[in-house]
């Protein structure tokens, strides 16, 4: 992920950047602010800077340690403590020069120096890697620096700096595949990382800025309706902001007022989102309204909507809803003059400094030193913001597939949501009550039975809505669910189910894997225990019987091949006539049994799509490569093409109460008016639930039907198909077979 500086193997050429800050300039800004800062700390770091990098150069024709120096000089302007100031310059000292660790360790501390290896996470992309082995590496990258980022955020800080000068340096780079392939990464990665933490100031130049290479067209078209609209509209501005300034004047409300041209990039995203044109866009230009305090937030917003109309679907109150990232403000809009419609913010200073500096707001100086000052923070923590990105890490998966649900994670609209005590959760559109249960607690998630959605008992694939207030319903044990994973939208949310669903299938193998151990021995009349297969782990190439027991489970490893490594050179004891036990395999013989509902794809156990086993049948599992046990009723087809060593005697489990199972009918029934209906009734009078019905043949007097019926067992569903039959309109009705 990293975006190295650009740098040549040319010489110094004496050519120096211009807007390059010496170090007096550098010390001068920090001091700004604050007036306690170790100036002979940064002299250090600056000096180290450019001897380090003294001979290399970019591709601008500019020195390297120009890069540095200006990411200190942007963490300045964002009023960040010194130990930022030197991490960012000396973040590529590590990477791009001799000078080590220790020597680093040495001379400038142990925070310093764990902050400058957090930002160089993200390791080497080198151009000369094929692009799926560069997208392989950034994506263990990404696992390494969100882990660096979690636990100090002003790596997160110094690296969001550290982007936004390559990014405006951009142009240089003389290839056009990699300048869009910066940007890309810029806007999927690092543009999100600076809203989540409310940098709107960097967030906003970092859109822009990738928006100019990887839409170019489009970017040059906004430029220049933006340019038209300005002029356009310039005197209508001036004249409403007199306006304004007069009303507040005559009614005693200091206040500093200025405007705010929306950036092309987020007019391009509301064309794209809203699918209108650039003249119903009415945010174009906004006023900024900076208060005293709240109070005089809530008056100046009623004296504003006295004078003017206002546009009652535009108002938004961020003040008592803050956004997750800390932005408060009252955003309304009015109607001006010639009715055009103008988006006023107003907010006091504290808010100001949150909305355009985010978390390095919070960085203040105090008592005689510059630091974190968590008492601004109130009831907001920006990095609550970035833990369900280490929460994913935790529930393990790939590189890919975490980068692939970080994403998600971090491209979202959000909803606001209410747990039954009144705290905040945030989510994006489209969230369900299921990521609502992940984002208070991946137990609460893994737990989640149902849900009720302002008091009323709702589904679980219902999409929340802005102040829902939800309660989850939680069951006793953490099952993988069939179809949650499509019910969920946020990358949290998704990675978790997955742990689950791999989870549950090491643990469902593992179960499976003993139950084919166990049954192989005793078809052969053989003691099982564990120590048996210890001497057979070698010749398998297993290191643990837990291992051997997983692959056997998968099918990775037949009975027979497992057979023959535990007992090398035994007889092919296999039954003559593999259908003459058949009847023998009941509930009393099987050595697995099975939940009547049925289970999950890839769970180790799958009910077979040829003969629809229900409980009550008899029923037998085939052990298959990669699946693990599909089951099959006692006289399905399909068991006279697989060998009887494959078959694992199963039995269904007796639940405590009764669930529904999937049961297949075929029939014939006469195409006349009413006959669907009739039948559809015979079904729920017999308790049953029609969930499914397809009509593979028809012809003007009849036509076939398969239909898929939630019943209890096998004797429910034999009690169906008579009621079916005694129908006048039902010509044949039957149990599907394999072949139907």
């Amino acid at each position: 992920m990293n975006v190295k500086a650009h740098i040549t193997s040319q010489k110094s050429t004496g050519h120096e950047p211009a807007g390059f800050l010496s170090l007096p300039e550098l010390v001068a800004l920090v001091h700004s602010y604050d007036p306690s800062a170790d100036a002979e700390l940064i002299g250090r770091a600056y000096a180290l800077c450019k001897s380090s990098h003294g001979e290399q150069m970019r591709h601008s024709g500019d020195p390297y340690y120009a890069h540095p120096i200006t990411v200190a000089e942007i963490l300045g302007n964002l009023r960040m403590d010194v130990d930022s100031i030197c991490t960012a310059l000396l973040h590529d000292v590590l990477e791009d020069t001799d000078y080590c660790e220790d020597q680093m360790r040495e001379n400038f501390g142990d925070t310093i120096t764990e902050l400058v290896k957090g930002v160089t996470k993200l390791g080497q992309v080198e151009l000369s890697r094929t692009d799926l082995t560069r997208e392989g590496q950034q994506a263990e990258n990404f696992q390494k620096f969100v882990l660096a980022m979690s636990k100090d955020i002003r790596v997160l800080l110094v690296k969001l700096c550290d982007r936004l000068h390559n990014m405006r340096t951009l142009e240089f780079h003389p290839k056009e595949s990699s300048r869009r392939r910066i940007s890309r990464e810029t806007m999927e990665i690092y543009a999100p990382l600076a809203r989540k933490i409310g940098v709107d100031r960097i967030c906003s130049e970092l859109e822009d800025l990738s928006f100019r290479y990887i839409n170019p067209s489009a970017f040059e078209s906004i430029a220049k309706r933006l340019k038209h609209w300005r002029a356009a509209q310039d005197s209508a501005i001036s004249h409403l902001s007199i306006m304004l300034s007069e009303l507040l004047d005559k009614h005693g409300k200091t206040a500093r007022i200025y405007g705010r041209e929306k950036r092309p990039f987020a007019i391009w995203r509301k064309l794209q989102k809203q699918g209108i044109h650039f003249e119903d866009v009415a945010d174009i230009y906004a006023f900024r309204i900076i208060l005293d305090n709240v109070e005089d937030c809530y008056q100046v917003l009623g004296l504003l909507h006295t004078n003017w109309r206002c546009v009652p679907a535009r108002f938004r109150d961020f003040i008592s809803v803050p956004k997750p990232n800390g932005y408060q403000c009252l955003h309304t809009t009015i109607l001006g003059p010639d009715n055009q419609r103008i988006e006023l913010q107003l907010r006091t200073s504290a808010m100001e400094e949150v909305a355009e500096r985010g978390i390095a707001a919070h960085w203040s100086y105090k008592n005689e030193s510059y630091s974190y000052d968590a008492s601004n923070m109130r009831n907001y923590d920006p990095l609550q913001r970035l833990r369900p990105l280490v929460e994913m890490l935790e529930h393990g998966g790939d590189a890919d597939e975490f980068l692939e649900f970080a994403k998600l994670e971090m491209f979202t609209d959000q909803v606001f949501t209410f747990t039954p005590k009144n705290e905040l959760i945030a989510l994006p559109q489209g969230a369900t009550p299921l990521d609502f249960a992940y984002a208070v607690h991946t137990k609460i998630g893994d737990t989640c039975i149902g849900a009720l959605i302002n008091n009323r008992e709702k589904p679980l694939r219902t999409q929340l809505q802005n102040g829902d207030v939800v309660k989850i319903i939680r069951g006793g044990t953490a099952e993988p669910n069939i179809g949650w994973e499509d019910m969920v939208v946020t990358g949290k949310a998704r990675s978790a189910l997955r742990r689950l669903t791999r989870q549950g299938e090491s643990e469902e193998f593992h179960r499976i894997g003993f139950m084919l151990a166990d049954h192989a021995f005793a078809r052969e009349d053989k003691d099982f225990s564990e120590s048996t297969l210890q001497d057979g782990l070698k010749r398998l190439n297993f290191t643990t019987v837990d291992a051997l027991y997983i692959a056997l489970g998968r099918g990775r490893l037949s009975v027979n091949a497992f057979m023959d490594g535990v007992f090398p050179g035994r007889r092919d004891t296999k039954t003559q006539d593999k259908f003459a036990n058949r009847d023998l395999i009941d509930n009393t013989t099987a050595k697995l049994y099975v939940r009547g509902e049925g289970l999950s794809p890839g769970i180790g156990l799958l009910i077979g799509e040829c003969c629809h086993p229900i409980p009550g049948d008899r029923i037998v599992g085939v052990h298959t490569q990669d699946k693990g046990v599909v089951i099959h009723s006692i006289d399905c087809d399909t068991l006279a093409e697989v060998e009887d060593a494959d078959w694992l005697d199963l039995g269904w489990r007796r639940a405590a109460e009764q669930t529904a199972s999937i049961g297949r009918i075929t029939a014939t029934v006469e195409h006349v008016p009413g006959a669907l209906a009739a039948i559809a009734l015979i079904i729920g009078e017999a308790g049953g639930n029609l969930t499914n019905i397809q009509t593979p043949k028809r012809s003007p007097a009849f036509f076939d039907m398969v239909m898929d019926i939630e019943v209890t067992d096998s004797r429910h569903l034999s009690q169906i198909v008579a009621a079916m039959r005694a129908s006048a309109y039902v010509v044949n009705v039957q149990r599907a077979s394999a072949s139907q």
